[in-house]
């Protein structure tokens, strides 16, 4: 059985990101061409499908990471922020935005709310691990070297 753990991280989000796209209760939020991702960077996102990126690499964390809150991705999102002359120094990546994926994923039966942060469902797990199975199989057509693992 393939799992996220089975294939490399980026191929699994951009795939992810590809099927959430035609998921309808996924979509991109009005607000989302004018915001930056968090107060370390200097622009907003240049890529037209960041959120779809996002929302598969939250639902990639929420994954891994068991039960988690919005705080810890925060985190996960952060970044260095640059000040000028002086030491850059950790910066949290954008609540707003981590907050809203959530809600969307909740929204599609993908991540549940507990009482010890966000979880992810049944229908979720099976969600990514079939994608991952996918991803596997493209990977093991073009690189032949790794069907025998």
């Amino acid at each position: 059985m393939t799992t996220v753990y089975d294939v490399p991280p980026s191929d699994l989000i951009h795939a992810v990101a590809e099927e959430l796209k035609s998921n309808e209760k996924i979509e991109l939020p009005e607000w989302a061409i004018y915001v930056k991702t968090g107060v370390h960077k200097e622009m907003s996102p240049i890529q037209a499908d960041w959120w779809y990126v996002r929302c598969a690499s939250v639902l990639r964390r929420v994954y891994i990471d068991g039960p988690v809150g919005v705080s810890r991705l925060r985190s996960y999102y952060g970044g260095k922020k640059a000040k000028k002359v002086a030491t850059g120094k950790f910066a949290k990546g954008s609540g707003s935005v981590v907050r809203e994926a959530l809600q969307q994923l909740e929204k599609a039966g993908y991540v549940k709310k507990f009482k010890n942060g966000r979880q992810i469902t049944p229908q979720g797990q099976s969600f990514l691990d079939g994608v991952a199975y996918a991803v596997k199989g493209k990977l093991q057509e073009t690189i032949p070297e790794l069907s025998r693992y």
